[in-house]
């Protein structure tokens, strides 16, 4: 079949690739959600990781997951193009997930308090998780970034199609957060990670047996380049044998978290000086106004996300200890409750893209959205604060996490929508790309705050355990009557600065919340 009898091939109104990529990306978030669901537990029962170091662990992790797209996105884009990047990453993925399937040892505690590791099954995990962070590297953006190469400039399919896009990774974190958490508890953590790993085979199946679908999308823009050879190598393998090695970097940063954190330092020092020089020099009036503004929302964003991502570490320390998780006679999984932040994403995203354009000239601007979403996330750790005070000896209601889940997606479907599309309308066409990687850069970073913020509520444990439900009670609620405060904090000082903000924005607002 020509390509162009396939690109007259449509399901329901949208080209049949759409649905490629929809099924390879919901594979992709089930196994990577289903893995970030299951990691605090297996880190501090399975190998007896105290809170502090887990926490810490997991936020090096997932600030080099959104920092490498920065490069994969750059090398899809300069040289591979964005089919080889996506089944490259997928391929690091498999891998990856399956040397999170082989568990080791599991760590034992003496009576004096030493704990003994299982040393190699913790470097296997540690390479594994090097082998994901690049896998990850090279598919997140440029799978998006593919789904836009399928229609043409203006084409009116465009939004709805990122819509049902956005729909699969979010039917994927749902699936992830009941299935493989469910295994992993249940039936050892084996066969939650194997479970992860396993749809990540698929995801990537399916994405290699729909490649003529594609109708020669994603290919590289300098299929020559990868044809020439260096050091007695194409250039293609020399970047697929360069990425491999940047494991080992990898490998040695996400087990020492200050060489993350100075990374991060270092990147965003750097950057916020670029701007500021690129402002002062290359710009005037009105587009130095947007970048201001740009710069601005950013730094909101990155306080929004910090809260927000407590569920991967306190939230769910939360649920597995303080928590009384029998719902109509069922107890869930302590970690099966993230999944209602997928389901609550499922549910009200299409409300919330119903409800502000009927809102007319009552409409909040792009600043008022993002300073509700803080508030929303703020009031969310209010409901945790509030159940604790009211839960007396015994343990919190199950509905107070469910509550905050629900204003937590509120605040995520306030800001999260405008917030890519912000940078790309706010941004001088000369440094689009440099600025979609600051956004990257930003969330890398409150991945990272969000794993110090998780150790407010650290606790001793013995064996995995909380031994003192009271004692760790007041942790908790120490951190969340902290974020609680920051959440209010931040959205009523960005509030305030919202009439300014809109100001230096010149339109670009009207057009981002239409």
């Amino acid at each position: 079949m020509t390509n162009d009898a396939l690109n007259k091939e449509e399901f329901f109104g949208h080209p049949k690739a759409l649905f490629i990529l929809f099924f390879t990306e919901m594979w992709e978030r089930f196994s990577f959600y289903g893995m970030k669901a299951l990691l605090i537990f297996y880190l501090t029962k399975y190998h007896l990781f105290s809170d502090s170091s887990g926490n810490l662990l997991i936020g090096s992790y997932a600030a080099l997951v959104y920092a490498v797209p920065v490069l994969g996105g750059f090398i899809a884009d300069r040289y591979l193009g964005f089919r080889k990047a996506i089944v490259f990453g997928g391929i690091m993925l498999v891998l990856g997930h399956i040397g999170m399937a082989y568990e080791g040892n599991a760590a034992t505690q003496s009576i004096t308090g030493e704990i003994t590791r299982d040393e190699t099954a913790l470097q296997i995990f540690y390479f594994s998780l090097s082998l994901i962070i690049v896998g990850v590297g090279f598919l997140k953006a440029n799978i998006s970034s593919l789904v836009g190469e399928l229609y043409e400039k203006g084409d009116k399919r465009r939004d709805s199609g990122f819509t049902l896009f956005y729909m699969g990774i979010n039917l994927g974190s749902f699936l992830a957060t009941l299935i493989c958490v469910w295994l992993g508890e249940k039936y050892g953590w084996s066969y939650g990670f194997g479970a992860a790993g396993v749809g990540m085979f698929f995801g990537l199946l399916t994405f290699i047996s729909g490649r003529k679908l594609l109708m020669g999308k994603g290919e590289s823009n300098n299929p020559s380049f990868l044809e020439n050879k260096s050091f007695g190598l194409k250039n293609e393998w020399l970047i697929y044998v360069g990425s491999v090695l940047s494991t080992l970097l990898f490998w040695q940063m996400v087990q020492n978290h200050d060489a993350v954190s100075w990374a991060l330092k270092i990147a965003g020092g750097i950057s916020f000086i670029y701007i500021v020089y690129y402002a002062i020099t290359q710009l005037d009036g009105k587009a130095r106004h947007q970048l201001i503004a740009l710069t601005i929302l950013i730094v909101f964003t990155i306080v929004f996300w910090a809260l927000f991502e407590q569920a991967y570490t306190s939230m769910n320390l939360f649920a597995d200890r303080i928590l009384d998780r029998t719902i109509f006679g069922y107890e869930v999984s302590a970690g099966q409750f993230l999944s209602f932040n997928a389901l609550f994403i499922i549910l009200l995203a299409p409300v919330f893209a119903w409800i502000w354009p009927k809102l007319g000239k009552y409409n909040p601007n792009t600043a008022v959205k993002f300073a509700f979403a803080l508030a929303f996330v703020g009031l969310g750790f209010g409901a945790l604060v509030m159940g604790i005070n009211l839960s007396g000896a015994g343990k919190v209601a199950a509905i107070w996490l469910i509550l905050a889940y629900f204003l937590h997606t509120c605040g995520e479907l306030s800001l999260s929508p405008v917030g890519l599309s912000a940078v790309t309308k706010l941004s001088p066409a000369k440094i689009v790309g440099f600025m979609m990687g600051v956004w990257f850069l930003a969330t890398a970073s409150s991945e990272f705050i969000a794993s110090i913020l998780a150790n407010i509520a650290s606790v001793d444990t013995s064996n995995g355990t909380a031994p003192d439900l009271n004692l760790a009670k007041q942790s908790y609620l120490v951190l969340f009557e902290y974020l609680f405060y920051t959440g209010l904090g931040f959205g009523l000082l960005l509030l305030v600065l919202s009439p300014v903000i809109k100001k230096l924005m010149h339109g670009v607002d009207k057009e981002l919340n239409n």
